[in-house]
């Protein structure tokens, strides 16, 4: 069977230095905000290219925390409106509504399933406060005509960045376009940790300073609590397992350019669309995902093959029970992607003849 994503494959290659980085930690005695979240921090934020990085629990609470910090600082109020693609992953939705802020959904690009620039400005209202593209399946959005309208509009441009590490445009990475970012460091993301893990990364100061306290307890200093906060922080064991992936981040993006690009090359079935994108090299490709009306026939197809796939995402958010205030609500070419999209493997430790094995299968269904 080849694996959607091999994950025991992929740590393995770097086992003894994550090892070292564990054992380091186990005896160092500090466990909580030491010296390997300062120093993965510290890197992030270089690699990012902002000045500061803010280690969270996991990539929701980064994007929770950083409307939560701009409501403290009185730029978001109950009831702001907050721009957001209506076909992405729930938890940018999520953080939007755990704020008391209203989600207001936009039908994406269909080409490359992220947010569209021309939608965001007709949606723009007076209660219109932030802008959350989401850099959906590893592949930025139009992020220099977001901030233009941004910019044009005063508007907070909060970036999710959850599957796109490393992403760039114009040499800008992702996390340093707009005001914010949040980004996951889940196990399965292109940097990720074994086990949960996010953070934040952005160049304004106060911000980065009132987020830090909101995720310790709403406090500065020990025992002195400015806000009602919470406890969303980074510890010691996966900061120090990320320094280390973070050093083979860029080579794993090559792999998965390497793997697209054979993708994009190969398959040739006229029942399957291809994704969109600007260029192979803006994406990151943390999925590769294509399109046929007839998905649940391909997926069985692919099993029966060996070849493992999966739906990201099978329901848009306006379609969950989670939120009945949306469910009557229409978004066309949103309920078209998700209906019709399917991940195939995008692991960097698959060989060439697995690659070239999954585009024939492809183009002969």
């Amino acid at each position: 069977m080849i694996k959607f994503l091999d994950l025991k494959k992929n740590n393995e290659k770097y086992r003894k230095e994550l090892i070292q980085a564990v054992t380091n930690v186990i005896d160092s005695g500090w466990y909580i905000q030491g010296v390997e979240v300062k120093a993965f921090e510290q890197g992030f934020a270089l690699y990012c290219g902002v000045k500061h990085c803010v280690g969270v629990a996991n990539g929701l609470d980064a994007l929770t925390l950083i409307m939560r910090a701009w409501k403290e600082l009185g730029k978001l109020k109950d009831g702001d409106e907050v721009i957001v693609p209506a076909n992405t992953y729930i938890a940018s939705i999520l953080a939007i509504t755990e704020n008391n802020l209203t989600p207001v959904l936009v039908e994406p690009d269909p080409s490359t399933y992220n947010l569209c620039p021309k939608q965001t400005e007709k949606l723009i209202t007076r209660k219109t406060r932030a802008i959350l593209p989401v850099h959906l399946y590893g592949q930025m959005a139009d992020m220099p005509s977001i901030m233009e309208i941004a910019n044009h509009h005063n508007l907070l441009v909060l970036e999710d960045s959850a599957q796109a590490h490393g992403a760039s445009i114009n040499g800008i990475k992702a996390g340093n376009w707009g005001d914010a970012s949040g980004f996951s460091f889940y196990p399965g993301k292109n940097l990720g940790a074994l086990g949960d893990a996010g953070a934040i990364t952005t160049s304004d100061d106060e911000l980065a300073q009132t987020i830090r306290a909101l995720g310790n307890y709403g406090s500065h200093k020990k025992y002195e609590n400015i806000y009602q906060g919470v406890n969303s922080r980074l510890d010691e064991m996966q900061a120090a397992i990320l320094r280390v992936k973070l050093k083979y981040l860029e080579g794993e993006i090559m792999s998965r350019r390497f793997i697209a690009n054979k993708y994009i090359e190969g398959v040739n079935n006229p029942k399957i669309k291809l994704p969109g994108y600007f260029s192979t090299e803006i994406s990151v490709w943390h999925l590769f995902v294509i399109r046929t009306k007839e998905r649940n026939a391909l997926s069985k197809y692919l099993e029966g093959k060996k070849i493992a796939s999966l739906i990201h995402y099978p329901f848009p958010p306006h379609k969950q029970k989670a939120y009945p205030e949306f469910n009557k609500e229409t978004f066309p070419i949103t309920e078209k992607i998700h209906d019709e999209v399917l991940s195939i493997p995008m692991d960097p430790t698959m060989n060439e003849n697995e690659i070239s094995y999954i585009v024939d299968a492809l183009n002969a269904f």
